[in-house]
């Protein structure tokens, strides 16, 4: 009997280091994405006059639901905003649960452009609600950007479109944009499938550096196509055929902004693959 207690206190004893050793686990979990797409559209317009991009996100979110992160990426399409090569997102939020399978976020998008003219950032606030059902995820938001010069309708008129010289200068506008977002994966492949449908409401012009998001007051967007994950990889590999219901009459009322170096459209339709990794 001795024997057996000597050995269950040499046990415990010789096992107590190792509990010791042993680290808490963090309340924040650090994660991000690497991508090269062939085409950088925004809410189906092309933000690299139909070029390729990379991009490249982080987000830290603590375990009350709490998150913040940065998201960035090239550009050189749809008026440049005043001369800059980059986007850079900042975002912060709160997403929690409701119920066992939705999820509310909500949170705020800080839209910059850095060494750009003055008045190209603007804050966009939004609503997020996902949910899950099998290999099945939906989502619909609502994003709604507060008046704001940067998206403001400093043009009012044909001839000031011509001249390049604001008619309206240092006007103010909100911007609404509403939109749901499915994906399946299809059961025993690395396949998923995914669409898209948003409508914006807005600026039916040109801001203060020849943009605006919502380039003709009202449009919708979607988009469908394919993710396939390759397996033994953090690697994806997607398609997808993105489009616009801007009429040409529209388009042809704000070009050259919307339109590319060779003078082609980018708002017309595009497939455009990406190639991503998460970690």
């Amino acid at each position: 009997m001795k024997y057996q207690i000597a050995c269950a206190a040499l046990a415990l004893l010789s096992s107590a280091p190792a509990f010791a050793q042993e680290e808490p686990t963090s309340p924040v979990t650090v994660s991000g994405s690497v991508a090269l797409v062939s085409d950088y559209r925004f809410r189906g317009v092309s933000m690299t006059d139909k070029g390729a991009a990379v991009q490249g996100g982080i987000t830290a979110t603590h375990e009350s639901g709490a998150y913040a992160g940065a998201w960035a990426s090239n550009l050189s399409g749809w008026g440049t905003f005043g001369g800059p090569n980059l986007e850079l997102d900042l975002f912060a939020g709160y997403a929690f649960p409701l119920g066992e399978n939705a999820t509310l976020d909500v949170g705020l998008t800080w839209y910059m452009y850095p060494s750009g003219a003055d008045e190209t950032d603007f804050a966009e606030p939004y609503v997020k609600l996902s949910s899950q059902f099998g290999p099945v995820k939906g989502l619909v938001g609502v994003a709604y950007a507060p008046k704001q010069e940067a998206i403001g309708k400093f043009y009012n008129s044909a001839a000031s479109y011509a001249t390049g010289i604001p008619d309206n200068p240092g006007d103010k506008e909100d911007n609404f944009y509403v939109w749901g977002d499915i994906s399946g994966a299809i059961p025993n492949t690395p396949v998923t499938l995914k669409a898209h449908l948003g409508w914006s409401s807005g600026n039916s012009g040109l801001g203060p550096n020849g943009t605006s998001p919502a380039p003709t007051g009202k449009y919708a967007d979607w988009l469908v196509g394919a993710d396939v994950a390759i397996p033994g990889t953090p690697l994806t590999l997607g398609i997808a055929y993105v489009d616009t219901d801007i009429a040409r009459v529209e388009e042809d009322y704000l070009r050259p902004n919307l339109s590319d170096a060779d003078g082609s459209s980018i708002v017309r339709s595009q497939v455009v693959f990406s190639l991503s990794a998460a970690f």
